[in-house]
């Protein structure tokens, strides 16, 4: 670089303002949701990124899904218990044992913790080989199929 744009490199440099525009909001976590511009990688050596601005709404629907199976989970492992069935989980019995309002709020926050781990982490890959994507998928369904037996067990119950 010669001297001359040396000096004008430090001259634009003295310019700038000491005003930083890249400040935290939460307008800026909303208009980033709604209007995330990084669908996909830019680059082919950006493949292994595994955190991106925006998920597959394949996604958000197993998501909730999740959460509102787990909700109804909840109330029909209330409701079988009223009828003389048993929780087999110890964890989930002891938070029973210290009452309903702490069995309940301590399964949603599991859930929705878990939720928000394997979403952040939808691309990254568990042990080399399975998407954590896939793995939303198989607690998705399993909880399905857990309602589904509740909800049986709870008709013969009747």
């Amino acid at each position: 670089m010669t001297q001359e744009n040396l000096e004008i490199s430090r001259a634009v440099a003295d310019n700038r303002s000491d005003y930083d525009r890249r400040f935290f909001t939460w307008r800026t976590v909303v208009f980033g949701f709604v209007r995330s511009r990084r669908l996909v990688n830019r680059r082919a050596e950006d493949e292994d990124v595994i955190f991106l601005d925006w998920h597959h709404p394949w996604l958000f629907f197993l998501a909730t899904g999740t959460m509102l199976l787990s909700c109804v989970d909840a109330f029909l492992t209330l409701q079988l218990l009223d009828r003389g069935m048993v929780e087999v989980n110890p964890f989930m019995q002891a938070a029973l044992s210290q009452g309903t309002l702490l069995f309940t709020s301590t399964k949603l926050a599991m859930t929705g913790f878990g939720i928000l781990v394997l979403v952040f982490l939808a691309k990254a890959r568990f042990l080399n080989r399975i998407r954590t994507g896939i793995l939303l998928t198989v607690f998705f369904s399993c909880y399905a199929c857990l309602v589904c037996y509740e909800f049986v067990n709870l008709i013969k119950l009747m």
